[in-house]
């Protein structure tokens, strides 16, 4: 069978995957744009005692408690500060979820979203052996990035919510002092789109 230039450039189009790329210690990473939820501005993050140093918090997003992760800790960088750029992308995570469970949802913090990238098969290359401080086993590969490379995160790697169920029973005493009206699960809870209320009846962390 002929295959025509229509198909032919459909079938490219569809083996394009999508990527968010966003800034974390001067560095530059990439997720899938499958696993964003949404990009919302860095604001109140409720402390969690007893918890690792690459837990940020906690927020109150609609309701459900989010942890935010913050990576450059995660990868042996300083703590990330808190600028007029900062966002945290809310991610879902597959990984550790029960089949027939909702996903997990996380946030992500990072110094400022650049933008979004469309890649094909050919344009990813083999992670770095050497010269990252991010671990092999938390990338997917590299692609470049106008004159540099960006590294793609593997989700379900790097926000493995096998982590979080490890935590102390500290992160629910907390976030329920700070959030008595809250319901705080044993691990990240996916959002329920029906049950969203009006922005006018969402609540902040005190």
């Amino acid at each position: 069978m002929q295959i025509t230039k229509e198909e032919t450039h459909r079938d490219i189009e569809q083996n394009v995957q999508q990527y968010l790329t966003f800034i974390i210690g001067g560095e530059e990473f990439a997720i899938s744009l499958l696993k964003v939820k949404e990009i919302i501005e860095y604001d109140i993050v409720t402390e969690i005692p007893k918890t690792p140093e690459w837990i940020r918090g906690v927020i109150n997003l609609r309701g459900s408690v989010v942890p935010v992760i913050d990576l450059a800790v995660k990868f042996r960088q300083a703590p990330s500060v808190a600028g007029k750029l900062t966002c945290i992308v809310i991610t879902e995570v597959q990984n550790g979820v029960q089949s027939g469970d909702e996903a997990a949802v996380m946030g992500i913090m990072v110094d400022a979203v650049r933008q979004v990238i469309d890649l094909r098969a050919q344009d990813i290359e083999e992670p770095p052996t050497f010269g990252t401080r991010v671990k092999v086993d938390y990338l997917l590969g590299m692609a470049r990035s106008g004159k540099k490379f960006c590294l793609l995160l593997d989700t379900e790697k790097v926000l493995s919510t096998d982590e979080l169920l490890e935590l102390p029973d500290s992160v629910e005493q907390a976030a329920d002092n700070s959030h008595p009206e809250l319901d705080l699960p044993h691990a990240p809870v996916a959002l329920d789109a029906s049950a969203t209320p009006d922005a006018s009846e969402q609540t902040s962390p005190e």
